[in-house]
């Protein structure tokens, strides 16, 4: 009887493991979607980032409309100092949203202007096992 609970014991240990080491990997992949999503906005690349994000997000709001809010909203913080993760939140739903499977990420930022600022950036994986940014807010 004992072996039995220890052989339990172990597998759960396993599969626990496992997938812990999936959620870093799907964690990782998110985060260099959302690495690479805000390298455009960084630059001012509006219309790329954009094209980038996710169905969500581009149904959401018009090309034209990203780069006005972006354009008044960042310009007046200057170039990116310095960013780094403050958080990572895996979840299945989130207010507003259809369920999938995100990460949210919080940052604690640096601007030229702005010294201390939190980016909230939400990736989620789309139909063809992408991830793409679906939300971003800053304050």
């Amino acid at each position: 009887m004992t072996s039995r609970i220890a052989c339990i014991a172990i597998a759960g240990a396993i599969a626990a493991a496992a997938y812990g080491a999936v959620q870093e990997a799907a964690s990782d992949a998110a985060r260099e979607s959302v690495d690479a999503w805000l390298t455009d906005v960084d630059a001012g690349r509006y219309p790329e980032s954009w094209e980038a994000a996710g169905a969500q997000f581009r149904a959401a709001v018009t090309a034209d409309d990203w780069g006005m809010a972006l354009e008044a909203t960042r310009s007046p913080l200057g170039g990116l100092v310095s960013r780094e993760v403050a958080s990572t939140t895996a979840a299945s739903t989130l207010p507003g949203a259809p369920d999938g499977e995100y990460f949210v990420f919080q940052f604690q930022t640096t601007f030229e202007r702005k010294l201390s600022a939190q980016e909230t950036v939400t990736a989620v994986r789309e139909d063809d096992d992408t991830w793409r940014v679906v939300g971003y807010f800053i304050r």
